[in-house]
């Protein structure tokens, strides 16, 4: 549907406290919007930190070969960027890219076997395991906690080093500073509750940290009639673009080549009261008969392109055993 149709009955169903789930893409060219009781007909099923549409399935382990990107393809991508970001086009540009998944699994099968704070599986199109809240709405309180910096837990002093890293600090920052601003265009009273956090994400095959903040506002009395208008004005999410995000996101379509879709778009559920929200990252998506994961990291002007091919690496993983733990 159109993006103005997607905020027209949002806001309805907002004004009129109807429950509702949507997805939004990247590139915000086909948003949607359904009634919780159509979803299963539709082929969509979702966890949101233990919310589900649907009962508990016996899962079975998912094993898959990874066929990474080349390096050298990679760097080719990051190169680009690093030249905006020299002449100061951005100061921040999320880059991604593809690996390719070998399995005998389905997404379906991914999806049952997954452990995460938000987990959705999306008709035989793409499955998502996402770690990230985009926003949550509880009164008129309005609160994102955007995750930026990961580091494997298993090096030695891995949190103090990644909380000491400049390149992270500055690239956390950057984010925080955008999505503050970004929910001072909805909201008032915005604030930093909570800065650089770190969670822990543990797998089958990843043991990994990474930092998020926690920035709340205050929504004006009667915001429901205005929800479709509230989430759109905060797209894309500036974790998974960058800053400034017009130029950035041109940046990203030049260097990385092709649509992102619903990969590094939003998704939220509307229980009639409360929304919560999450970023569509640990992302797998089917095309044709292969599956491919999508994965990578925020650039600054600071990045080292190993380092920063080495994280694209790290965030490879199906959490069949995941533990989410915040300190």
């Amino acid at each position: 549907m159109s993006l103005s149709t997607f905020i027209e009955l949002v806001n309805k169903k907002g004004k009129d406290r109807v429950p509702f789930f949507f997805v939004v893409d990247f590139e915000l060219h086909n948003p949607q919007v359904w009634d919780i009781a159509s979803l299963i007909d539709e082929n969509i099923l979702f966890n949101f930190e233990g919310f589900s549409n649907h009962p508990k399935k016996e899962a079975t382990p998912v094993h898959a070969e990874k066929v990474y990107p080349a390096f050298e393809t990679y760097q080719r991508a990051f190169d680009q960027v690093f030249q905006h970001l020299q002449v100061g086009n951005s100061f921040l540009v999320n880059l991604t890219a593809k690996t390719e998944l070998i399995t005998s699994a389905s997404l379906s099968d991914i999806y049952h076997a997954s452990s995460a704070k938000y987990k959705i599986l999306y008709k035989d199109e793409w499955v998502v395991f996402s770690p990230e809240t985009f926003v949550r709405i509880s009164g008129n309180i309005i609160e994102t906690c955007p995750m930026k910096g990961t580091i494997d837990a298993d090096l030695p002093g891995a949190a103090t080093r990644l909380l000491n890293d400049p390149k992270e600090l500055a690239e956390h920052v950057t984010v925080v500073d955008l999505l503050r601003n970004d929910l001072s265009r909805v909201s008032h009273d915005v604030r930093v509750e909570k800065f650089r956090y770190t969670e822990e994400i543990r797998t089958n095959g990843k043991h990994l940290l990474q930092t998020s903040s926690k920035i709340a506002g205050r929504l004006p009395s009667g915001y429901e009639s205005n929800l479709g208008e509230i989430i759109t004005e905060l797209l894309p999410a500036g974790s998974i673009c960058g800053a400034p995000k017009p130029m950035t996101c041109q940046i990203i379509k030049e260097a990385e080549g092709e649509k992102r879709g619903y990969y590094t778009g939003v998704a939220g559920y509307f229980d009639g009261v409360s929304l919560n929200s999450c970023v569509l990252i640990r992302y797998i998506e089917k095309i044709g008969d292969q599956l491919f994961y999508r994965s990578g990291g925020g650039i600054t002007a600071q990045s080292q392109v190993q380092q920063e091919y080495q994280e694209l690496i790290d965030k490879v993983y199906v959490p069949t055993i995941g533990v989410y733990q915040n300190s």
